[in-house]
């Protein structure tokens, strides 16, 4: 789906963190069932400001704080979307999700399954994941093909302030589990955004960020922003075709396919480690149903297969970007 139209709407400048606050402000308005519920999300107003105010404008009932015990309220909130609320819940770092994997991996994933759809789950998980903080390794993960590859969760993971705001409602208002993924460098990065209450983006719909003729660059969260930057940069010698793939899973196989007939050529950006991850679904499904268009080697573009350093220079040496970016173009053009 191409980008364009934002602009036939009315729109507001909006940093990524204030359209995910705008989001929830609007779902919760919109529907009393809506609550939150995380560590620190109340009278803190979230580790890294993003629920801000919503506690004096809600009221407890509605934006609560958890004891530090991810179980419990990942558990509490598949409970609750059980008996009829829509909860939102935040686990502040990816990296701590693995203490809720039975919560998520055998209840709220199967749930709906193992009761023939007779019901439903309508719960929505933020967490932020990422490195580029110095935060060490146990705070800088990401792990969103985790949650890609388990069959009842659906993944997302925006690279822009309106991806971020309009997946978000619809996440909230979806009837099955759905994983937020915040990249926590890019809640700064401004943008568009429309001011409409109804402005959703529907899950499972990447966007045509730029259009290209010479290469396709299939991007995620941060990097779909280094990827624009080197498009502009290589804006007269390389034509270069922008993606935000912005859902993981389901995954648009045909703006991929459709792109890709264009260009003949692509760059999987994630930032991920390389190995059984997006960047080998993305290639998997143009192979699948693009082969015949590929005039060269499919690239990836992402985190080595290890963890992430400690060190800023070391971090520095891991995490992708743009220049990662220029160079898998550059190796295929």
């Amino acid at each position: 789906m191409a980008s364009a139209g934002l602009e036939r709407e009315e729109t507001q400048t909006m940093t990524v963190r204030e359209a995910i606050r705008e989001a929830l402000r609007e779902e919760m308005a919109r529907d009393e069932d809506v609550f939150l519920l995380g560590e620190d999300i109340a009278t803190m107003g979230g580790v890294l400001d993003v629920t801000g105010d919503l506690y004096e404008e809600f009221g407890r009932d509605r934006v609560r704080d958890t004891p530090i015990s991810e179980a419990g309220f990942i558990g509490a909130a598949t409970g609750a979307a059980a008996t009829g609320s829509r909860p939102v819940a935040e686990l502040m770092f990816s990296d701590f999700m693995g203490v809720a994997m039975e919560q998520i991996m055998n209840q709220m994933a199967k749930m709906r399954y193992m009761f023939g759809g007779k019901t439903e789950m309508p719960v929505t998980v933020r967490t932020t994941e990422g490195g580029g903080m110095g935060a060490a390794s146990q705070h800088s993960g990401t792990v969103h093909t985790w949650i890609a590859h388990f069959p009842g969760l659906m993944a997302v993971a925006p690279g822009t302030p309106a991806a971020a705001k309009g997946l978000l409602k619809s996440a909230i208002r979806s009837n099955d589990p759905v994983f937020f993924f915040e990249n926590k460098m890019i809640y700064e990065q401004s943008g568009e955004v429309p001011t409409d209450a109804e402005f959703t983006i529907p899950l499972g719909e990447a966007n045509v960020e730029r259009e290209g003729t010479d290469v396709t660059v299939v991007a995620t969260q941060r990097l779909v922003g280094e990827s624009l930057s080197v498009a502009e940069e290589l804006d007269g010698e390389t034509s270069v075709e922008v993606i935000d793939l912005r859902s993981l899973y389901p995954l648009d196989t045909d703006t991929i396919v459709e792109s890709l007939g264009k260009t003949g050529r692509m760059v999987v950006a994630d930032e991920s480690p390389l190995s059984y991850g997006v960047h080998a679904e993305v290639m998997a499904r143009a192979v699948e149903n693009a082969f015949y268009s590929l005039d060269a080697p499919i690239q990836r573009v992402g985190v080595p297969d290890t963890h992430m350093p400690f060190s800023p220079s070391l971090e520095g040496e891991v995490l992708p970007d743009g220049e990662d970016v220029r160079g898998a173009i550059d190796r295929i053009v």
